[in-house]
């Protein structure tokens, strides 16, 4: 069910929803200057990490190879930063949504969590 072109759609928008979430909270937690570099430096950063820090063959080469249970500690981690962002920035309705969102997709994910637990 992982690559089911649906769940690799919800997927991408989890992923961007994160971005996302982390700019806007970033963008509220500072001023001047810092504004700037949180607004788009948690999100750049985080997108780096998510694209570098990699499973082989999850679906390509990975630039930094790590083992399975990190990279999905290493989600999990982002995605609940982001429903924590939303929930500080006093969106709850929307980090509910992200929360359970992101939850099924883990569940219907079940095979690809399976797989990064054997890695």
């Amino acid at each position: 069910m992982n690559a089911h072109p649906l769940n690799l759609a919800v997927r991408f928008l989890l992923e961007i929803a994160i971005l996302l979430a982390l700019g806007a909270w970033g963008w509220q937690r500072a001023d001047s200057w810092q504004r700037w570099l949180l607004g788009i430096g948690l999100p750049l950063v985080a997108a780096a990490a998510w694209g570098i820090f990699r499973v082989p063959n999850d679906p390509g080469p990975a630039p930094v190879a790590v083992p399975g249970i990190v990279r999905l500690l290493f989600e999990l981690v982002l995605f609940g930063f982001a429903i924590w962002a939303l929930f500080d920035m006093k969106y709850n309705k929307m980090a509910w949504i992200m929360a359970i969102v992101s939850l099924a997709h883990y569940l219907v994910s079940y095979d690809r969590v399976v797989w990064l637990l054997r890695e």
